[in-house]
């Protein structure tokens, strides 16, 4: 147990980022109702994800961290929690198999829905209004009503993050997870994509295997690690108000845990020295992510390490990198070395979105994909280099047939951004950009256990 602290005792350390509500009595009535409602999540499976990352800091495993940018309510639908989930189990299905490791599977899902924002107003057309924080804060809508916080948004906030986590429990261990599937993981459009093709052809490999296994009198339908899959979710613990009332003993343990989610983490805006975040972070047993961009000085990292983690506990810590592609190569390794140093046992992790917006010619904001993949090559190389374990992937993405990202195998250009552009904050990678960066993922992966091996002879 963290010393010192309470649920609450964030209040007393500065808090960016927060909403303002005019009515605060409001606010206090729905916290209070939150209060009683069931955890979302348990602190067993909390702790068996932290186990899994334990493996990952270890160097026997990778994160696949990815999903929207902002769920939204709008959104809000069956279909597109089944694809996005489809897409991340396409992703780790062609790391495990190429890599021969395995891939701890965390969504951005079922929680995700505030979002820190570069300035607290926008301005349209001379008119100025408060900024967009998330559906669960406040409306996209650009008009003054819409952009008032109502603290009634959080009570919807819960409720789709209770019935999408019903949903991913249902798929990840109903039967729609099975490897035997794995031939119908494929989206319609994805047909068009070479990757499409790869992907079918690492399914026949797959399907063989499964059938060598069960000639061999194994089988396959009695082994529940081919019949479904872990899968936990994520978000950043932004609006501390609703994680603080979301914190409940664990009865097991009489620890505190979050169960808005599995893994919670800081974002790049709240992970200053004397952060209410950080002191909220550092009290609850939950897995922790930890964004570190270009502004982060080593000194600072390993005393805030030693705030979240002072057991040293391995996979409480994932530290994920968002530099930008022309920053990695020459930012990242001094936090590697002060990192290794002190001998904090944490999963590095990479974030090639955030570091590489751009708008583009049409307006449209946006991420050249040939610029998120030169990133996820620069943070491998720097590993390669430092003998240390690339061990994550923190994405953008959706499984819809969106149009936001430039670039990729499916060429998606300027002019076209405006054909499918669908997100409430910022570009996210499709469904086909996602395997294709799968695919490179599996080769970086395969180059760094060939460097294992030759230094193990």
């Amino acid at each position: 147990m963290a010393s010192n602290w309470t649920p609450d005792s964030w209040k007393a350390k500065e808090a960016r980022h927060l909403p303002s509500y005019p009515d605060a009595a409001a606010l206090g009535r729905v916290t209070h109702q939150l209060e009683s409602f069931p955890p979302l999540v348990f602190a067993g499976e909390a702790r068996a994800l932290k186990r899994d990352l334990a493996e990952v800091a270890a160097g026997k495993g990778f994160l696949l961290q990815g999903g929207d940018c902002a769920e939204s309510f709008a959104e809000f639908h069956p279909n597109n929690i089944r694809d996005t989930f489809r897409v991340l189990l396409q992703m780790a299905v062609v790391m495990t198999f190429a890599s021969k490791q395995p891939v701890v599977k965390v969504g951005r899902m079922a929680g995700q829905f505030a979002k820190p924002r570069s300035s607290p107003v926008e301005v349209q057309d001379g008119i100025e209004l408060p900024s967009y924080l998330g559906d669960n804060i406040n409306g996209i809508d650009f008009t003054p009503e819409s952009r008032i916080p109502d603290p009634e948004r959080l009570m919807r906030a819960y409720s789709q993050s209770a019935a999408t986590l019903n949903l991913l429990r249902a798929f990840a261990n109903g039967g729609y997870a099975n490897l035997r599937q794995v031939h119908q993981w494929t989206l319609d459009f994805m047909g068009r994509s070479p990757w499409a093709a790869r992907f079918a052809e690492v399914s026949t490999r797959i399907g063989e295997a499964l059938d060598f296994m069960e000639a061999c009198g194994i089988d396959p339908a009695t082994v529940p690690q081919l019949q479904g899959t872990s899968f936990f979710t994520s978000h950043e613990a932004l609006h501390l108000p609703y994680e603080q009332v979301m914190t409940r003993r664990d009865s097991l343990t009489g620890d505190w845990y979050d169960t808005s989610a599995h893994m919670l983490w800081i974002g790049d805006r709240t992970r200053f020295e004397g952060s209410a975040h950080v002191e909220f972070l550092r009290g609850v047993g939950n897995p922790i992510g930890f964004k570190c961009g270009p502004s982060l000085k080593p000194e600072e990292l390993l005393r805030q390490l030693d705030v979240l983690n002072p057991g040293r506990e391995a996979g409480r810590i994932t530290l994920i990198a968002r530099f930008g592609d022309d920053k990695v190569e020459a930012g990242l390794p001094p936090l590697v070395r002060a990192v290794t140093r002190e001998g904090h046992p944490v999963v590095w992790s990479c974030d090639p979105m955030h570091g590489n917006v751009v708008k583009a010619e049409s307006g449209f904001k946006t991420r050249p994909f040939d610029r998120i993949l030169r990133e996820v090559r620069g943070f491998f190389a720097v590993h390669r280099a430092e003998g240390t374990h690339a061990g994550g992937i923190h994405i953008e993405m959706t499984g819809q047939d969106v149009t936001e990202c430039v670039g990729g195998a499916v060429a998606i250009s300027d002019s076209a951004l405006a054909d499918r552009y669908h997100t409430h904050c910022d570009p996210r990678l499709n469904a086909a950009q996602s395997l294709e960066l799968a695919f490179l993922l599996a080769e970086m992966l395969n180059l760094e256990a060939q460097d294992r091996g030759k230094a193990a002879a």
